[in-house]
């Protein structure tokens, strides 16, 4: 069962929408605030696809998944190296569910 909006007619985001635990949410909430960060910080960068995937150390069809929001490929701690390399920082907050 996933978090429906307060109305009830709907949900609090696409990810509770489909996935099938609220764990699951969480986690694709996570990868897809990570991976939207890389794709922003390559975006300025101005950088190529294997200009990227030299700077954050993978290949450049990583980069391709990553540019075209393949999350279902990407792992959060893969994500946060790739975050690491490229010289940014992950700050954590938790709070109670809404």
């Amino acid at each position: 069962m996933t978090a429906q909006s307060e109305k009830g007619t709907g949900y609090d985001s696409v990810w509770d929408a489909i996935a099938a635990t609220p764990g699951e949410a969480e986690n694709m909430k996570i990868r897809s605030r990570l991976m939207m960060a890389l794709r922003e910080h390559i975006e300025q960068l101005d950088l190529t696809q294997a200009q990227a995937a030299k700077l954050l150390g993978v290949t450049q069809p990583r980069i391709s998944d990553l540019m075209r929001g393949r999350i279902d490929l990407f792992a959060i701690d893969t994500l946060v190296n790739m975050l690491g390399a490229a010289g940014l920082q992950v700050d954590l907050r938790i709070g109670k569910a809404a």
